[in-house]
């Protein structure tokens, strides 16, 4: 099964929302488009975790085009594809990275947002670019956590630099930029505390840990991911903001999108916070983790309806 397939089965859920809803708006003589119609499309789209400006976006794209005609699924199917295309632009390029040197990729998120899972999927993906890898294990506080991703890293075949527990998260990620240096690899990827986005303390540390590595890298780090749940929906929002502030994140990572109807938050997020979605994960392999591709996502999201 290709991405594209494992995609269009993740978003199944969110898809079942727009397409079920939507193709019973119609009749086969089609359907008049006047305000009857676009509050119940509004509803369908709020329905998906799209957010406010994403919804009227979409809303009003089709009342200007369309209002005051006869028109069949199918056209306003196109038309919510474009717009979508449209609000989801973004630069195709996921990693920036150094010009010369590692690429330090530090990671961060709340508990349970499926990070470690999101960076064994990360150092998989790096691996398979021929790109030699090392871990950082920087949540000290969670002795299951430094535990998970040893794992991972003997299953990966990557190393992997961990600290006493409850010591300090930034001296872990100095030594992992460190070895890095040292041995010539090309990507090291730092994990953090999990912790919730009101949590002062700890989203100050984050701040520490960006500076711990820059002392190693200078421009570093290269990229800040934030991982999200996309089950959380729009909830995911406001924890976005907050580790943006906090971290200077760069991009999101969002996992679980196989578990939700809510996959609509892919927009909000990119309207609201204007952060690129780096990465996608539709389930548990690593076959299920690649880079976000916003005509593909589009894609999969109206598959059913289109019968693709």
């Amino acid at each position: 099964m290709g991405f594209f397939d494992r995609l269009k089965q993740g978003l199944k859920k969110t898809g079942r929302v727009l397409n079920t809803d939507i193709r019973d708006l119609f009749k086969s003589e089609g359907r008049l488009i006047d305000e009857a119609f676009l509050e119940e499309i509004r509803a369908i789209l709020f329905k998906t975790d799209m957010g406010f400006v994403s919804v009227q976006a979409l809303v009003d794209e089709i009342a200007t085009t369309m209002r005051g005609r006869v028109v069949q699924m199918e056209d306003i199917v196109a038309t919510l594809k474009n717009k979508l295309r449209e609000l989801l632009a973004q630069s195709e390029s996921p990693i920036e990275y150094a010009a010369s040197g590692p690429t330090a990729v530090m990671v961060c998120g709340v508990n349970g947002a499926g990070k470690t899972t999101s960076i064994a999927k990360l150092a998989h993906m790096f691996k398979s670019q021929g790109k030699s890898v090392v871990l950082g294990a920087g949540d000290t506080f969670r002795a299951a956590a430094v535990e998970q991703l040893t794992i991972w890293s003997n299953r990966l075949g990557v190393a992997i630099v961990t600290g006493e527990p409850k010591a300090h998260p930034a001296s872990v990620a100095y030594r992992a930029v460190e070895k890095a240096i040292a041995d010539k690899t090309d990507v090291c990827i730092v994990d953090t505390a999990g912790r919730l986005q009101t949590q002062v303390n700890l989203m100050t540390e984050l701040t520490k840990i960006r500076d711990a590595i820059a002392k190693q890298i200078p421009e570093a780090p290269h990229e800040v991911l934030l991982v999200l749940d996309a089950t959380t929906g729009q909830n995911g929002i406001s924890q976005a903001a907050k580790f943006a502030e906090a971290a200077g994140c760069t991009g999101i990572v969002l996992a679980k999108l196989d578990g939700t109807a809510k996959g609509g938050v892919v927009v909000a997020i990119r309207q609201q916070l204007n952060l690129p979605v780096k990465f996608i994960g539709v389930g548990e392999q690593h076959e299920d983790f690649a880079a976000f591709d916003s005509n593909q996502f589009v894609d999969a999201l109206f598959a059913d309806a289109l019968g693709v």
